[in-house]
């Protein structure tokens, strides 16, 4: 019961995720579940990701993980999780809440990347 709670409280962005994920299938990509959650990559997905700052390899939304390459998604699999978990703590509000501390790292100075709280955590977690 807790497990279908933290998908719907999820979802809305995990039906961003799912929507660009659907794109890089109908584009050439693929998809594989792995831990519950569905990681999608190749395709629009790849192009996607390339364009975004930074050049992430791979990024979480909700219960979706959307990343460049397999290569890239097992590479980061384990920091993208912590994310996944992130998004079952605050749902909806994760979004606005990592764009609001990127903006205020950013205004003061810092890395709004790497100077994160939910970076720091998920860097945090794998050293």
């Amino acid at each position: 019961m807790l497990r279908m709670w933290y998908y719907l409280w999820a979802s809305p962005a995990s039906f961003i995720g799912l929507s660009v994920g659907a794109l890089g299938l109908a584009s050439g990509g693929h998809v594989q579940c792995v831990r519950g959650c569905l990681e999608f990559h190749g395709g629009f997905v790849d192009w996607a990701l390339r364009r975004l700052i930074n050049n992430p390899a791979a990024m979480t939304l909700g219960h979706t993980i959307l990343g460049r390459s397999t290569g890239d998604l097992e590479w980061a699999r384990d920091h993208e999780h912590v994310h996944v978990r992130q998004y079952q703590r605050w749902g909806p509000f994760f979004i606005p809440a990592y764009l609001l501390c990127s903006l205020v790292l950013w205004l003061r100075g810092k890395n709004p990347y790497f100077d994160n709280p939910f970076e720091v955590e998920a860097f945090d977690q794998f050293p």
